[in-house]
């Protein structure tokens, strides 16, 4: 992820709740600079009305849509149109589409085709083909801050081992494997980009815990060990399967 990265924001209002605002924003700033924010909606409607107390505070510009006939199609045709319009002005070279829903799937592919990092944000609702459609997916579930956290972390990552499937395992191994020298040792920043390549809504705190490290030595499936490497000040990862 490149730090410089510019990010146009486009939000869908018609189905992302304001509650997650301020968790969202702060996860966007990791991969990059917000240069555009904009939320879509009819904000004539009721319904919307919990966003406009957050959207001063976070300089998001409201894109007023009317809902020309029944649904939300008025909403995502707008958000599709401004985001093929910010692709054309070459102002950034990513975008984050907020929304939980699949009709931005066709937007999210073109974006990358045209060399654009795209991530994604959505509820735990999002259906799949939006989701693979982004570069990286993120469930806003897990970005909602919980102030009893710091006490039940140890409980909750006991209790999310058991979310780690079998599925999610080989997914893990195989990525290891395919990321490894001839001694089986990868590199766990490599494993963690392959990971994400092969299924974007993969985020080690959907599991409890913070980073890709603490999760693979919660696992007896795999060794872990510190490398120095010269005139740093950190030690690289390296994990290997376990036979």
């Amino acid at each position: 992820m490149i730090k410089d990265t510019k990010i146009a924001v486009l939000i869908d209002g018609d189905n992302i709740p304001s509650k997650y605002i301020s968790e969202m924003m702060e996860e966007i700033a990791k991969y990059g600079t917000p240069t555009i924010k904009r939320i879509y909606g009819d904000w004539t409607k009721p319904h919307l009305s919990k966003w406009k107390n957050v959207l001063l505070e976070n300089a998001i510009t409201p894109i007023q849509q009317y809902g020309y006939t029944t649904g939300k199609n008025a909403t995502d045709s707008a958000m599709i149109i401004d985001a093929m319009d910010i692709l054309y002005s070459e102002k950034v070279n990513g975008f984050c589409l907020v929304s939980s829903d699949s009709d931005f799937t066709k937007l999210a592919t073109r974006l990358r085709e045209a060399a654009m990092v795209v991530y994604g944000m959505g509820e735990k609702k999002t259906p799949d083909p939006f989701i693979v459609a982004c570069d990286k997916f993120i469930y806003l579930e897990i970005l909602k801050k919980d102030t009893e956290k710091q006490e039940g972390t140890k409980n909750q990552q006991k209790q999310h081992l058991y979310n780690i499937t079998p599925k999610i395992i080989r997914l893990l191994k195989n990525s290891v494997e395919d990321a490894a020298d001839d001694d089986g040792w990868a590199f766990l920043g490599d494993v963690g980009s392959l990971i994400l390549k092969k299924q974007p809504n993969f985020d080690s705190r959907n599991f409890g815990f913070e980073k890709l490290t603490p999760l693979f030595k919660s696992l007896n499936q795999f060794e872990l060990e510190q490398r120095d490497q010269p005139n740093a000040r950190f030690k690289l990862i390296y994990v290997k399967n376990k036979h």
